[in-house]
């Protein structure tokens, strides 16, 4: 049974908050300028109303995820955290004397209760109607870009997870104590999941028996995110099943650089609030985003006028999409634009990376080679140079989606395209212009913002598997994160 906490519960010793929580704290600010009511309303309906024993507060639950996020500590951590820290403590609306949770709810919580939310959009839109309610955005331009996320796992089996980890939580033992690698367990080899586990069980047992050295900060840390990475691969086995992020997908940084997980497409105004975001897995293309992300921007409330962003957003629909809106796009042409694909069957099958200049395919694999040729038939109308993109035909004789693409036999696998040089004069002679070269100046601004959200708040890795985990951290991280920024630019008015 759902009961809101309307205010905080009388207590005697109410007032040392007062003494010991600066005007200045950010979790103090954060909650004087949010009212978290409206996460009753989000969830009122997956609560029984009349029935049942009362539940944990769903917003104290919530704050406790935003907690996560800020600080990027463990479930484990931030309960532990809560129950000296009375900046915490103030933020959940707690009494000083007040017991924590069981860091196990937050769990539950997360599965049984916000699995149907679409919380991703819900907290950017409410802190855009914030910024804009204190007046601290005055732009009229979008930046647009993506970040990309590793997944949990990035492509590791479990056993190879718990081997990191435990290797991680060893160090920092050895940085405090090298004599301490006489009592641990004889390291297993043997590529068994199962012996793995018994291994890092054992590991934990013996340096929680050692007190003093647990209670090092460093080893606490790993120690706690261990004994999560255990807890959650029994309960794969218990399940029979594999700890692989099937959601995660392969995507290209370059030609010869990759990762396995997600992205997140973010649209952010210049003056880093960010003001709507699209979760996708790794292969994506960021242009394909543009439409979503300057919709959403503007259901937030957001007039767009500019949209910025790099060559990834200049393909020809986004082009025809921003003219249509009266928008003025501010992306550099890439050949990826200029790539003429009239009389394909299905030209969306291969999708050209801006990052790495090469083509991927459907099937998330990216060409090794391109070669060029100038056919003398093309000199007149424009169409002068036909790239070849090749991929490996031994992966393409065992891709699940061969069939219409790769003919069995063949040798060799290539896309062609041939380039059209007389299209698209507007935007060529647009970009040249003094306000487009002035608009690109803004678009590091989202960069920086990118890095702020992997090296502060842990959004270079995903915290859970699966597009509803990701999508999940990506809402509570850019909700603490446009907190943040509102906080500081009301500070500066």
């Amino acid at each position: 049974m759902i009961k809101k906490q309307m205010s905080m519960v009388l207590s005697p010793y109410a007032g040392i908050y007062e003494l010991v929580i600066p005007k200045d704290n950010l979790l103090r600010q954060m909650n004087e300028l949010v009212d978290f009511n409206f996460i009753y309303d989000e969830l009122v309906n997956v609560y029984c109303q009349n029935n049942g024993r009362g539940a944990i507060d769903p917003v104290r639950m919530f704050k406790y995820l935003l907690l996560k996020s800020i600080f990027d500590i463990s479930d484990v951590d931030v309960v532990e955290r809560s129950k000296y820290d009375m900046s915490f403590k103030y933020f959940l609306d707690m009494t000083p004397e007040e017991r924590v949770i069981d860091a196990s709810s937050l769990t539950k919580f997360r599965k049984l209760r916000l699995k149907d939310s679409n919380f991703l959009d819900l907290l950017i839109n409410k802190t855009v109607e914030i910024a804009l309610e204190q007046g601290v955005i005055k732009s009229k331009s979008i930046i647009v870009d993506s970040t990309h996320t590793k997944a949990r796992y990035n492509q590791k089996s479990p056993r190879e997870n718990l081997v990191e980890y435990s290797k991680r939580l060893r160090k920092a033992v050895y940085a405090i104590d090298e004599t301490m690698k006489e009592q641990f367990p004889a390291k297993v080899n043997n590529g068994l999941l199962e012996d793995e586990l018994v291994y890092c069980q054992k590991l934990i047992t013996i340096i929680e028996n050692e007190e003093i050295i647990s209670g090092y900060p460093a080893v606490k840390e790993k120690l706690n995110m261990l004994k999560e990475l255990v807890d959650d691969d029994l309960e794969q086995l218990a399940l029979a099943l594999l700890s692989k992020d099937s959601d995660a997908e392969v995507g290209h940084k370059t030609a010869d650089t990759s990762f396995f997980g997600y992205k997140t497409h973010i649209a952010m105004t210049e003056e880093r609030i960010i003001t709507a975001a699209t979760v996708t897995s790794g292969e994506k293309h960021d242009g394909k985003q543009l439409q979503e992300l300057v919709e959403k921007s503007e259901e937030a409330g957001i007039e767009v006028r500019n949209i910025i962003g790099d060559t990834a957003y200049s393909e020809k629909d986004n082009i025809g999409y921003a003219k249509e809106n009266n928008i003025c796009l501010v992306s550099k042409l890439s050949k990826s634009v200029t790539h003429l694909q009239a009389g394909r069957i299905n030209p969306n099958t291969f999708e050209f990376n801006k990052d790495a200049e090469m083509y991927v395919c459907q099937a998330g694999y990216m060409s090794f080679k391109k070669t060029s040729s100038s056919p003398k038939k093309h000199a007149k109308d424009g169409t002068g140079t036909i790239e070849s993109y090749f991929f490996d035909v031994e992966k393409c004789k065992s891709c699940p989606l061969k069939v219409g693409c790769y003919k069995e036999g063949s040798k060799t696998k290539s896309y062609s395209v041939t380039i059209k040089h007389h299209m698209h004069e507007e935007q060529a002679a647009f970009q040249e212009s003094e306000y487009f070269k002035e608009k690109s100046k803004e678009r590091y601004k989202v960069e920086a913002k990118n890095s702020e959200l992997k090296h502060r708040h842990g959004y270079d890795v995903a915290s859970a598997s699966g597009l509803f985990g990701m999508r999940l951290q990506g809402a509570t991280t850019i909700f603490a994160v446009n907190l943040k920024r509102i906080i500081t630019l009301m500070r500066a008015k």
